[in-house]
C-alpha cells in the first residue's frame, strides 16, 4: 500500500496552509498514494496566542478541515490531518489529529494526550498547556494501512501509549511531529525506530520542517520506519512530499520471527 508523506513549514495562515495540503493530496493521489499523512499542526503554527486565537475555531468552522475533507471526497484519496488546533465545546483548546477517509467522512480523532511543557539547554521554553487541555482516549481505527494508531509529537516519549497501541495490535502507528531542532537531533530517529520495534508494528511520521513564519525552527526528516525498526523513508530538511510503500507481509515477517507481543508479560505495577 503505497502512503505519501507531506512535509510541511507550516505558517499563520490557515488558509495558506490548506491550499498546500490540498495540492499535496492532489500530488499524492496522481502518485498513487491511498493515504496522505500531514504534519501536526498541519493548519495553523503560530507561538503568539493572541495573534492566533482568532484562527481557533470549532471543527463545524474550521476550514482546514472542511476543505481536506472534501479534497478527500474528490479525489478518492484518505487523509491524516496531523492536527489542528481547535475550539472545545468548554471553550478550551485541543491539539486533535483526523483520520478522513475517501468519501470525505471523519473516520476518526485523537486528542494528544501528552503536553510539551519543557525547559531545553538551548534557553527554549514550551508551556504546550498553557493553551491546550490534554486528550484522555487511546484511539485506533481501519484504514487502507490497516489498524492505525494514533499518537502526536511529544506522545512518543511515553511508551505506556504505545505498549497499548501495540495491545491493541495495530498494523501501524502515525506519530505527526514539529519537533524542535535540538531534540530532533537527539532523539527523533532513535524514539521512531524503537516505537516500531516494540509495537512491531510500522511508524509513519510527518514533520515540520524548516524556519516558520513565527521564528521557530522545527526538525523536518518525516519518517516511515518498518516493524524491523529500518528507515523506508526519510524527508530530509525544508518541504517536501514523498512516497512509501506499508507491506504487511512484512509486518507478518517479523511478528512471526520476533513474537514480542504474544510473549509479553504483566507484571507488578508501582502504587506511586
Amino acid at each position: 500500500m503505497k502512503v505519501a508523506l507531506f512535509q510541511m513549514t507550516s505558517g499563520i495562515d490557515p488558509l495558506a496552509n490548506v491550499q498546500a495540503i490540498v495540492d499535496a493530496a492532489r500530488k499524492a493521489a496522481e502518485g498513487g498514494a491511498a493515504m496522505l499523512f500531514t504534519p501536526e499542526m498541519c493548519g495553523l503554527l503560530d507561538r503568539d496566542r493572541a495573534r492566533a486565537t482568532p484562527n481557533i475555531v470549532s471543527e463545524a468552522e474550521n476550514p482546514v478541515l472542511a476543505a481536506a475533507r472534501k479534497a478527500a471526497r474528490d479525489l478518492s484519496i484518505w487523509i491524516d490531518l496531523g492536527s489542528l488546533a481547535v475550539l472545545r465545546e468548554d471553550g478550551k483548546w485541543a491539539n486533535r489529529g483526523f483520520v478522513i477517509d475517501g468519501d470525505g467522512e471523519v473516520a476518526a480523532r485523537y486528542d494528544k494526550i501528552h503536553m510539551f511543557d519543557v525547559d531545553l539547554a538551548t534557553g527554549e521554553t514550551w508551556r504546550e498547556s498553557a493553551a491546550y487541555t490534554p486528550g484522555e482516549q487511546v484511539v485506533t481505527v481501519e484504514t487502507p494501512v490497516g489498524r492505525l494508531g494514533m499518537a502526536i509529537c511529544y506522545d512518543i516519549r511515553f511508551p505506556a501509549l504505545f505498549e497499548e497501541l501495540g495491545r491493541r495490535r495495530c498494523d501501524a502507528i502515525r506519530i505527526p511531529a514539529a519537533f524542535t531542532v535540538p531534540t530532533g537531533k537527539a532523539h527523533w530517529h532513535l524514539m521512531q525506530r524503537a516505537r516500531a520495534v516494540e509495537a512491531s508494528a510500522w511508524v509513519i511520521s510527518a514533520a515540520q520542517g524548516g524556519r516558520h513564519e513565527d521564528g521557530r525552527e522545527t526538525f523536518g526528516h518525516s519518517l516511515v520506519v518498518d516493524p524491523w525498526g529500518e528507515v523506508a523513508y526519510d524527508g530530509g530538511e525544508g518541504t517536501s512530499l514523498g512516497f512509501a510503500v506499508i507491506d504487511p507481509a512484512r509486518t507478518g515477517e517479523v511478528r512471526g520471527q520476533l513474537p514480542s507481543l504474544a510473549n509479553k508479560r504483566e507484571f507488578p505495577r508501582s502504587a506511586a
